[in-house]
């Protein structure tokens, strides 16, 4: 993600840089050799009416813009907003599979190694939940803990939660409960799960960078149309 957020910010950056400073002059220029009473495009209109609003208040919208970030960053480490936070990006489309996938594949291999080592299954459980890294996921795991504690079969429980678990999960559990190799199969299913992260990692990366850079470009194309059309329409004119 590191690219596509430096671009991100780069575009922003532009934008304030855009309407700031270059806007303004270009948009004088542009009344000037108009005229008072000349017709503006909609588009240059709209883009003057915001430079104009960004020049007058911008001591006001980069610091509330620079506050928002910071505090919605603050609320996501406190741990409500990190439990709401958790809950939201397991649901977002694109994103919420590959984490969803990241957490089992986490799931299963921690899970497996511990039991491998002869760790007891509760123990095992416990100690996985807090690795995971999501609460959706820590939440379930613990509650999986005190089942499992109360006699039910891990496997069982697993496949109730068919919200944040594939049923290969749970299948694959219940073969090794059954065939007394949990944590032999629990490592095919890590293994399969950590090739499929890296398969969806690799696809979103190649959609995201395009994506990023043709809307930086549609920002300053938008830009560049709606104050150069009318200076090129009016050099026409005084030329005729």
């Amino acid at each position: 993600m590191t690219y596509p957020i430096v671009l991100l910010i780069i575009t922003i950056i532009a934008f304030f840089i855009l309407m700031i400073f270059i806007i303004p002059v270009i948009g004088k220029t542009i009344k000037d050799m108009g005229g008072p009473d000349a017709k503006l495009p909609l588009l240059t209109e709209i883009m003057l009416g915001i430079s104009d609003f960004v020049v007058s208040f911008w001591y006001i919208i980069i610091p509330i813009f620079v506050g928002s970030i910071w505090l919605l960053i603050h609320y996501i480490k406190t741990p409500k907003g990190r439990v709401k936070f958790h809950n939201i990006i397991i649901k977002v489309p694109a994103v919420g599979p590959i984490i969803k996938k990241v957490v089992i594949a986490r799931f299963t291999r921690t899970f497996s190694a511990l039991i491998g080592a002869g760790v007891a299954v509760l123990e095992a459980l416990d100690v996985t939940s807090r690795a995971v890294g999501n609460v959706a996921y820590e939440k379930s795991l613990k509650e999986a803990t005190k089942r499992v504690q109360n006699g039910e079969v891990l496997s069982k429980i697993i496949a109730e939660r068919d919200d944040l678990y594939p049923p290969i999960v749970a299948q694959m559990l219940s073969v090794g409960e059954e065939t007394g190799q949990t944590d032999k199969v629990l490592v095919k299913v890590a293994d399969f799960y950590e090739e499929e992260v890296d398969t969806a990692i690799d696809g979103v990366s190649s959609i995201i960078e395009p994506v990023m850079i043709v809307a930086m470009g549609v920002v300053i194309a938008l830009v560049a149309v709606s104050v150069m059309g009318p200076i090129t329409s009016m050099a026409g004119q005084v030329k005729e």
